[in-house]
């Protein structure tokens, strides 16, 4: 069985819990949920660390940045998969709402919306110093796990690593694509994922959007 470790601490930031498959030029979400930002404590260890919630933990809790809870979960065991350490959250208990406004954007802080509205909206990529330095609270922000399918013919061949996402407003000041990502294929074979990609993604929205 695996055990389960008590947290208790207050959000720092809500943003989208995703796992992306690559397959070459091809890629797939998986919409896990949210990841909370957490500092407090979690198995008797005080420090930050990232919570893993579901769909439903989410609506019915509406967690945004200074509020406070406690609860159960589990470690992760493959952390490959996940964005977040701990998972499979339970017994959750909101302690304290923290405020509803926290001043002017970027970045957005606060709690985010439906997993539709990301789908629907779309992302580019973002730069992961970027990522650690300006949005890492913010609620249009995303580190995604990745898992690359290297071989389709071949499905045990995979490869492991984490990229950032940015849902939000074209127009942010603060946003940086960084550089474009290469993913492996069989027989040594590199696809780039170019900018064109991104601006697909993205065409249905304006430049304030």
């Amino acid at each position: 069985m695996t055990d389960k470790l008590l947290w208790q601490g207050t959000v720092i930031a809500v943003q989208l819990r995703i796992r992306l498959t690559r397959s070459f030029d091809e890629r797939t979400h998986t919409y896990l949920g949210y990841s909370l930002r957490m500092d407090g404590t979690v198995g008797g260890h005080p420090g930050a660390f990232l919570l893993g919630i579901g769909k439903g933990a989410q609506e019915k809790h509406a967690f945004r940045p200074g509020d406070s809870g406690r609860g159960a979960c589990v470690l992760v065991p493959d952390p490959r998969l996940e964005p977040v350490g701990f998972y499979k959250v339970s017994g959750i208990k909101l302690l304290a709402r923290g405020p509803e406004s926290v001043g002017p954007p970027p970045p957005w802080i606060g709690a985010p919306p439906d997993l539709p509205t990301y789908r629907q909206r779309g992302h580019r990529r973002l730069y992961d110093r970027t990522f650690d330095t300006k949005c890492a609270c913010c609620l249009w922000a995303c580190r995604m796990a990745v898992e690359i399918i290297v071989d389709r013919w071949n499905p045990a061949d995979k490869r492991y690593r984490f990229e950032t996402f940015c849902y939000g407003p074209k127009s942010c000041p603060v946003y940086k694509a960084g550089p474009t990502r290469k993913v492996p294929g069989r027989k040594g074979m590199t696809w780039e994922e170019e900018d064109w990609v991104d601006q697909a993604a993205v065409a249905h929205r304006g430049e304030a959007e």
